[in-house]
Formats: structure tokens, C-alpha cells, sequence
């Protein structure tokens, strides 16, 4: 049987309890990397890599895409102008950046974009976006990574008689928009298998099917025309498609792998667009060895720090300019945003920390659900600090702040088990009226409020999770697949782990756990643990375990880490490093 330990007693005071789960029931340890390699695919399902494109699930399989690829064929022959309405996260960036991209390639004439302001919009194809969205004049307007739910936004674009394509991967509501056409692979009597692909990944779909539809039209290279027309190889924007998946955190299931590794090896082979390669090179991310984790770690957060305290247009442009100097300047941008958006985020996470840990002193325990209020606390982070506070206290979270207009936006995190958009959903039914907004995912979700409603939310919100959770809170498990052992402690191990995802939700980079000697632990920048380890049979190795400064205590003599197997690479040197995400002290 798999060794289990019990919950271990966290290190720091109003932390949740933690138990390590082994997956299989292996009774030794690999023997090689090919067995090793071969456990980690059984433990996720699968036996394989997912490599090939032809792998990919057909477009057909999309409801209504048929009739969406009609729509931008109609508009590419006739040169109608096509506006771009995107989201301002990572994916609606992709998103966007692979659609003006990718119609461009197919011959529309006329395309440009608007991404919503977070701060002035809000989220979605809402009436406000709509009227921006008339100075354009479009004749279509296309929303990528939103719309599902934008229905009051529908109807006023037809009062301009402009129509309505909504590309999304949300979950919808009771009924669809009016719009002229629906590509949601959630939507009702939609049978396409892959129901987490991104929005990119929706809107690479439907380029594929609108490229076919054209040539079926004969729009392509026919003899004797006057200038030659190519069919476009979309798989160019690939490396886009890639970012967005990874950093949107959706399922990575098979066909979503597909779509990462092909855009990965295309910026391993250094055919990635200009923009791309200048925010993995200012996060010092090396192309020929770029992965998973760089994308949804390094450039993900970058292009998401536009959308959350500025303008995500600097994001598209970064993603779609050809030139490499402009690239590599709007990427710096990108890159001095994001370190202020770790400011804010540090700051806000200390303070909504403080006000946990008053609670749980004041009921000796934190709550079942936590939801926290800063009136000061900038909109654009608090995504980011709900998913610090529930990853400390493994617990529903909700993040509130003051927003335009006079109204409270929240941004939900929830944890395995708790389908967060349903209990928002279910408190709506219980008290209509209290929630004016929501929207989102199994795992995140965003909402409003007014002011004076959040006492009663958060009464009603936390006895919904005791309803679908029960009275305990879950115990975070981490999964383990095992001991590694020491011979395949090294660089070489590492590196075949690096290549052999992509890693990510729903296929999980491998974690590992065995029992270590600290002969060495000092804390980096206030809050990273960083520790020399030995275990006999393997050379000293460094760990560290990042917003793990409080486990320095635990710290000491013989310690069981739940770790990744990384490279540290300084300056050139290249060496194993063990990047731990929980420690538990050993009797001796």
C-alpha cells in the first residue's frame, strides 16, 4: 500500500492542515527514468505524450461554428470592418491578438480591437463597451473569451444594428444571448469534447473553420487570378494559443495538451512571435528550453499585469507587432507593471492575512468561507490575494473591493470539490436581489455588490459552503507520485521532466516527497525558504519553497518535503533543485 501520513500540524499558527497522498500503489521506487516517466503518464490517465496535431478534435464538433464561420467569410469577401471585443486577462488577450492575427492571414481587410478596461467596463460585452464599440463602426462585432453572458450588451449593439458573434468558454446561463452566432463549447447541444479549452483556443477553432468555409468558396489561389491568395497556416499562431491555455489554468486536458506542446516547440525552435520572445526574455526565461511553467509563471503573469492596473491594448499590441524593437519595448512595460502589481499584491495580501488571522483568534478557527473587504484595496489584485489566502487556509475565498460607481467587485477562488460559479448561483436563487453580478468558473469566479449588502453576503455565501461542504473544513492533500529515488536526483532527470508535459491543471507537473537532512536554511526577500539538503546515495542539493519563510523553524534536522524536481540555473550553471511546497519535521 502507498505510505500515508497523517494531517501535519502546519508550522505557522491559523494554516490549514495538510496530508501528502501517494498516487498508485507502487511498492518501489522507479528503477529508471523510463519507469519512472511511464508511472507519472498512469497516474494521470494517459500513455503517452499528446504531440500530434492530426490528434486534435475536429472543428465540426463545435455547435454553431458553422454558421460563425459563415459570418467572418461574409465580412473577409465583402471587406466588411470586423471589431475585435476581447477580455482583459491573458486569455482574452491571446484571444484577441490570434484573431486580428489569424483574419488578417485569411484576408479581411478591416479588423481591429477593443479590449474592455477593467476599471471603467468592467468584464464583458456590457451596453458601455457597445457604444465605444460604435465609433468603430463595425459590421460585425466578435468577442473572444467573453459574451456568454452579455445579453443586455447583445441588444444594445442591435439597436445599432450591428451583429453579435460571441466566441467564450464560460459557463452560460439559463439562456443564450440573441446574438447572430454562439461558438462555447458549454453551451447547450454543444458536443465538442474538450469542454475546457480556452477562449484562444474557441477562437483558433473557429479560424480553422473559417479558412475551410473560404475555400470552399474558391477564395484561395485560383489559376489565372490576377493576384495569388494562399491559404494561411494557422498552426503560426499556435504559440499564442499555448500562452493563453496556460495561463488561463484550464483543464489540460488531451486536446488542450496538443495545442500547448505544438506552441511550445514552436518557441523552442525560435518561431514565436516577437512579442512573446521579449517577455519570456526580460523574465529570463531561455526559448530553446522554454516550458509550461514559464508561460503560465513568467509571461502569463507579465501580460496579465496590463489588464490589471493599466490598459491590456498594450498587451495585444505587444502580441501582434512584427517589429521586434517595439516588441521588446512594450514588453518592459509589461515587465515594470508587473512589479508593481507584486507590490500591491504583497501589501493587500499582509493586510487581508491580518484580518484572517484576527478571525480565527477571535473563533479559534478560520472560518468555513472567507471573505474579506479593503476599502483601499486596488480591484485589479485581489484575484491574485484570494488565491494566496485559500491556498494558506485551504478555504473558499472572496476578495472584495471598492469599485467604480459606488458598488463592491469580488473575486472568488474556490478549492477541489466546491464548484464556486454554483454557490454563487445558489446564493443568487436563496437571496435574489443580493448579488447584482456573477459570473466565472468552477475554480474562480467574479461578482458585485452593493456596499451595504456585504455583511449579508458573506452570511449567506459562508452557509452555503457549510451546506455543499459540510461543518469541517477539507484538509488540503497534496498528491505525491512517490519517492524518487537518489540516483535520479540530478540534471538529467530534471530536464526529461521539464520536456516530457506539458504540465499543468488536470495533468499536474510531477510532485515527489522524501525525507531529507538540513545541514543548511536561511529566508530570501522575506518570504522564500531556501535550504541545503542531503539524503545518502545523492549529492547535496539546494530547495527552496517559495511564501514558505514561516516553516523556517520546522525547518531543522531531518524533514519530509513534497517537492518538484527543478533546475536552478545561475549564471550558466545548471544544477538540480528541489522546489518544495510543504515540510513536515521527522522524529529522529
Amino acid at each position: 500500500m502507498p505510505r500515508q501520513s497523517k494531517p501535519a500540524a502546519s508550522a505557522a499558527a491559523n494554516t490549514a492542515p495538510v496530508r501528502i497522498r501517494r498516487l498508485g500503489e507502487y511498492p518501489t521506487a522507479p528503477a529508471n527514468l523510463t519507469a519512472l516517466l511511464t508511472r507519472l503518464y498512469a497516474h494521470r490517465g494517459d500513455t503517452a505524450p499528446a504531440v500530434s496535431l492530426n490528434e486534435l478534435l475536429p472543428a465540426a464538433g463545435l455547435h454553431g461554428i458553422e454558421a460563425a464561420a459563415g459570418l467572418l467569410a461574409d465580412q473577409i469577401q465583402r471587406g466588411g470592418r470586423i471589431l475585435i471585443v476581447g477580455d482583459y486577462d491573458a486569455d482574452g488577450a491571446t484571444g484577441s491578438a490570434v484573431a486580428l492575427l489569424g483574419l488578417r492571414a485569411l484576408g479581411a481587410c478591416a479588423v481591429e480591437h477593443l479590449t474592455p478596461s477593467r476599471f471603467r467596463h468592467g468584464y464583458g460585452l456590457s451596453p458601455a463597451v457597445v457604444d465605444a464599440a460604435v465609433e468603430h463602426r463595425p459590421d460585425l462585432i466578435v468577442t473572444v473569451d467573453n459574451g456568454i453572458a452579455s445579453h443586455a450588451g447583445v441588444a444594445r449593439a442591435a439597436e445599432h444594428g450591428i451583429p453579435v458573434l460571441i466566441t467564450d468558454h464560460h459557463l452560460p446561463g439559463a439562456e443564450l444571448p440573441d446574438a447572430a452566432a454562439v461558438v462555447n463549447p458549454n453551451q447547450p447541444g454543444c458536443r465538442f469534447a474538450s469542454k475546457h479549452i480556452a477562449g484562444c483556443g474557441v477562437m483558433f477553432y473557429l479560424l480553422a473553420a473559417t479558412r475551410a468555409e473560404l475555400a470552399r468558396r474558391g477564395w484561395f489561389t485560383s489559376a489565372g487570378a490576377p493576384a495569388v491568395r494562399e491559404a494561411p497556416n494557422l498552426a503560426s499562431l499556435l504559440d499564442l494559443v499555448a500562452l493563453g491555455t496556460v495561463a488561463d489554468v484550464v483543464q489540460l486536458d488531451r486536446n488542450n495538451r496538443i495545442l500547448v506542446e505544438q506552441g511550445l516547440r514552436r518557441m523552442r525552435a525560435g518561431a514565436c512571435r516577437p512579442g512573446l520572445r521579449a517577455l519570456l526574455e526580460v523574465a529570463g526565461c531561455r526559448l530553446p528550453e522554454v516550458t509550461a511553467r514559464d508561460l503560465g509563471f513568467a509571461a502569463g503573469p507579465r501580460l496579465n499585469a496590463a489588464g490589471r492596473l493599466d490598459d491590456m491594448s498594450i498587451g495585444v499590441e505587444c502580441l501582434t507587432t512584427e517589429d521586434p524593437v517595439r516588441a521588446m519595448r512594450l514588453a518592459q512595460q509589461l515587465h515594470a507593471l508587473n512589479g508593481e502589481r507584486r507590490e500591491l499584491e504583497h501589501g493587500i495580501l499582509d493586510e487581508a492575512t491580518a484580518l484572517v488571522e484576527r478571525l480565527a483568534a477571535d473563533h479559534g478557527a478560520a472560518p468555513p468561507a472567507l471573505c474579506v473587504h479593503g476599502a483601499q484595496w486596488h480591484e485589479g489584485v485581489i484575484g491574485i490575494v484570494a488565491a494566496r489566502l485559500r491556498e494558506r487556509w485551504h478555504r473558499p475565498t472572496i476578495v472584495f473591493a471598492n469599485a467604480g460607481g459606488g458598488e463592491l467587485r469580488g473575486s472568488a477562488r474556490s478549492i477541489e470539490g466546491l464548484h464556486i460559479r454554483d454557490v454563487l448561483d445558489a446564493v443568487d436563487k436563496r437571496h435574489p436581489g443580493l448579488i447584482e453580478r456573477f459570473g466565472g468558473h468552477a475554480m474562480a469566479a467574479g461578482l458585485s455588490l452593493a456596499p451595504d449588502a456585504l455583511d449579508a453576503f458573506r452570511a449567506a455565501f459562508t452557509a452555503e459552503v457549510e451546506r455543499q461542504l459540510g461543518g469541517a473544513p477539507a484538509v488540503r492533500e497534496i498528491l505525491s507520485d512517490g519517492e524518487l529515488p537518489p540516483p535520479l536526483l540530478t540534471l538529467h532527470t530534471a530536464d526529461a521532466l521539464r520536456r516530457a508535459g506539458p504540465w499543468g491543471k488536470g495533468f499536474s507537473e510531477p510532485v515527489f516527497d522524501g525525507v531529507f537532512e538540513v545541514s543548511h536554511r536561511t529566508v530570501a526577500a522575506d518570504r522564500h525558504l531556501k535550504l541545503r539538503v542531503r539524503v545518502e546515495g545523492a549529492p547535496p542539493l539546494s530547495a527552496i519553497g517559495f511564501h514558505l519563510a514561516e516553516h523556517r523553524d520546522a525547518a531543522d534536522g531531518r524533514v519530509r518535503l513534497a517537492y518538484r524536481l527543478d533546475i536552478n540555473d545561475y549564471r550558466g550553471l545548471r544544477a538540480p533543485q528541489l522546489v518544495f511546497e510543504h515540510l513536515e519535521p521527522q522524529a529522529d
